[in-house]
């Protein structure tokens, strides 16, 4: 059954903007990392360290969590502000699964590298809450949502 919102279940609710600080599309559910300019992008390290912080909807412009924060093309930059949530142990979030990956019941899953997750125990954020199967995906998929339980 297809959710509508990035936060399942929420014990605590803090939730920060920063402005997206790259020309790449930041989307609802994408695992997201503050740079040292001070503005977020899709977490870029493999199986690296994260904060755990996922891009929201933007509900306050009527946007859904199939809407990419808008990228400025414009000179000078337009500072696109990206809502972020920082979950908390215990917490559920609709993330967004890698394609290739078969995520079962109980799998550890950590950063891809681009913003999605992965089925690896190298710096996990959570377990998969339901089996989500992506192996043939071609990219276009748009069933490449995961509930994760924040470790």
């Amino acid at each position: 059954m297809a959710k509508h919102t990035i936060k399942i279940k929420k014990y605590s609710d803090v939730i920060e903007e920063y402005v997206n600080g790259t020309v790449l599309p930041v989307t609802p559910g994408m695992l997201i990392e503050i740079t040292s300019d001070n503005v977020v992008q899709p977490h870029s390290t493999e199986d690296g360290a994260a904060l755990i912080m996922f891009a929201l909807e933007d509900e306050l412009q009527g946007k859904g969590i199939d809407d990419a924060y808008a990228v400025s093309t414009a000179s000078p930059i337009v500072k696109v502000p990206v809502q972020c949530w920082l979950p908390g142990h215990g917490d559920m979030a609709y993330a967004l699964l890698a394609d290739g990956e078969t995520a079962v019941i109980g799998s550890w899953l950590a950063s891809n590298g681009d913003g999605k997750l992965k089925v690896s125990t190298t710096n996990p954020i959570g377990q998969a809450v339901e089996a989500v199967d992506m192996s043939g995906s071609s990219g276009a998929d748009p069933s490449g949502r995961i509930i994760v339980r924040i470790n």
